[in-house]
């Protein structure tokens, strides 16, 4: 079993501190918000895109398909009046030559082999598509 630990701490009425291995994140907990720091709906896209890229660098690989970029736009929905994201929206562009039917099998594997991806898929509506740039 693999464990993972963070720690997170309050600055002040703005903003706390977030620390993992040797690394730490100002994030955006105060009641205001703050621009220059991500906040707690920010940092879940921002994980769900991180497992989104590392899955590529894991994958592309193994399927064959040699790329130099990848950008992935994601876009969550809250309900005004509701404590909750009712859908992730997501576009990963890759650029690579790889035809668009090996592109479908590498969104085929990252839905199925991502950590991040199948946690808050297993709560949250979660759709999107794969191009080429």
């Amino acid at each position: 079993m693999m464990t993972f630990e963070v720690t997170a701490n309050r600055v002040d009425a703005a903003g706390s501190v977030v620390r993992a291995k040797q690394t730490e994140l100002v994030i955006d907990t105060g009641m205001a918000g703050r621009p220059d720091a991500l906040n707690p709906v920010e940092l879940l896209l921002a994980a769900l895109s991180a497992c989104i890229i590392k899955g590529i660098e894991r994958v592309a690989g193994t399927l064959g398909i040699e790329y130099d970029s990848v950008h992935v736009a994601l876009t969550a929905h809250r309900p005004d009046d509701e404590a909750r994201i009712d859908d992730i929206t997501y576009v990963i562009t890759v650029g690579t030559s790889a035809d668009q039917g090996k592109l479908e099998l590498l969104h085929k594997n990252l839905m199925k082999f991502g950590t991040i991806y199948n946690t808050v898929k297993a709560g949250t509506r979660l759709s999107g598509e794969i191009r080429a740039l």
